[in-house]
């Protein structure tokens, strides 16, 4: 029985698991989720996913939502077929490989999630982006980024010259800042940028950027 997501291919949790599957050459039924309608709030998807947000995913009996927790369920499940986010066979670099998911979550994430949404969903909506909200969280993305060009001296990847799941993470948000104006803070560091230009070229999201057109008309 192949797995079935449900969700909206413009959405950044949404494309993460999407390229997740892709990287691992998992058969799938993809289940589209209209949110501009609404029916990710609606009784019936609601009993998939009490928070209301996209995407679910569904093996058999087991209903997963959360998408870090479905990337992190699809490799644990998946580890021969397709190529391997985790480093499993190898203790040291599986374990670097959590280390730089954990920074992308803790670190990251908290960082570019507000500037995306100010600069895509705000607009959206008919409310102008907050420019201190941008600028503060701009600041701290840049210290972050800063650990990054470092770490980067080091290693092709972040968890080390190796792609893994900790890169795949920071594909749709950094996918979506990249088509602003705040894409300076990528493109002023070389080696981060090589980075992206690097993790972002792979066609398993490749594929999955085709689909990520949130905020075009």
């Amino acid at each position: 029985m192949a797995l079935k997501l449900y969700g909206a291919a413009m959405s950044t949790s949404t494309s993460l698991v999407l390229t997740c599957l892709h990287e691992k050459e998992v058969d799938f039924e993809f289940i589209p989720v209209d949110l501009f309608a609404g029916e990710h709030k609606q009784p019936h998807f609601g009993a998939k996913n009490p928070f209301g947000q996209v995407p679910v995913l569904e093996d058999g009996d087991l209903t997963l939502f959360e998408s870090r927790a479905i990337t992190a369920y699809i490799t644990e499940k998946y580890k021969e077929p397709g190529y391997d986010l985790t480093r499993h066979k190898k203790l040291e670099e599986a374990a670097m490989v959590k280390v730089w998911i954990e920074v992308e979550s803790q670190r990251y994430n908290p960082a570019i999630a507000p500037i995306v949404y100010q600069l895509y969903v705000g607009p959206l909506k008919g409310v102008a982006p907050d420019e201190a909200i941008i600028d503060t969280n701009i600041e701290k993305l840049r210290k972050v980024l800063d650990i990054y060009e470092e770490r980067l001296s080091c290693s092709k990847y972040l968890a080390g010259d190796f792609f893994s799941l900790a890169d795949l993470h920071h594909l749709p948000y950094t996918y979506y800042l990249m088509k602003t104006s705040a894409a300076s803070v990528i493109n002023e560091r070389p080696r981060v940028k090589a980075w992206w230009d690097d993790i972002s070229s792979r066609p398993a999201f490749k594929k999955v950027a085709e689909g990520m057109n949130f905020g075009q008309k």
